[in-house]
């Protein structure tokens, strides 16, 4: 998979693209990620991106031109846009697990500032909200999105390692534990060190419908 990541602020992501899992995928080659410098396709001789809003209003807004410019340059028959935007679609595992199976080229636009001019709307297939709040951009949610996307990919992760993520089938994942058996009084489940392992399967089933009925019953409604 190739992602192609379209920002004002590309120092935020030297951080990301070097660390954990992401560095390793692609140190691996299975995923390469590009970042780019809107300011990079500015046909501004001061290379500026931003203008007032026309009828007046707070803030800068996104220009057009440089957007349009990118995207036509790193774009192909097969590649997907993707805005981050609050107005967008609210994103989710179900999302993650279609943009890493489906696509094989992502090009991501990172809004900024007041916001964006309307007509780069006509060149975007999705718009991608990762809640409902406001950042003072998109490359966080960007970094969201491509991590949730990365890890996905075959040979990333061990693939048994996602399948039980919260939200697979509507559904948090179970407690989890590791060594010593008691802290403060408080002890590993003693089912965990039977051994027995269709026991150990039913018991974390349960405390995931246990955990989801308490913590999130909305995900158990939208099952229904």
């Amino acid at each position: 998979m190739k992602i192609d990541i379209l920002t004002l602020f590309p120092d935020m992501f030297k951080g990301f693209l070097n660390e954990s899992i992401i560095k390793r995928a692609i140190n691996t080659e299975k995923v390469k990620i590009n970042i780019h410098n809107i300011r990079d396709y500015s046909k501004d001789p001061h290379k500026k991106v931003d203008d007032y809003g026309f009828g007046g209003g707070v803030g800068m807004v996104l220009m057009p031109q440089p957007i349009f410019d990118a995207v036509n340059h790193l774009k192909t028959n097969e590649s997907k846009v993707l805005l981050m935007t609050p107005q967008g679609v609210t994103y989710n595992q179900t999302l993650a697990y279609k943009f890493s199976s489906e696509f094989k080229h992502i090009i991501i636009i990172c809004g900024h500032y007041e916001g964006f001019d309307e007509r780069i709307r006509s060149i975007v297939d999705f718009e991608i909200s990762i809640g409902d709040y406001v950042l003072t951009g998109g490359e966080i949610p960007s970094m969201v999105i491509t991590d949730s996307i990365v890890r996905l990919l075959e040979g990333v992760i061990n693939t048994e390692s996602h399948k039980n993520d919260s939200f697979n089938n509507n559904l948090l994942d179970y407690p989890v534990y590791t060594k010593p058996l008691e802290i403060n009084g408080l002890k590993v489940p003693d089912i965990l060190l039977s051994g027995h392992h269709e026991n150990i399967k039913k018991w974390r089933l349960e405390q995931q419908v246990i955990r989801t009925k308490e913590r999130r019953p909305d995900l158990l409604a939208e099952k229904r």
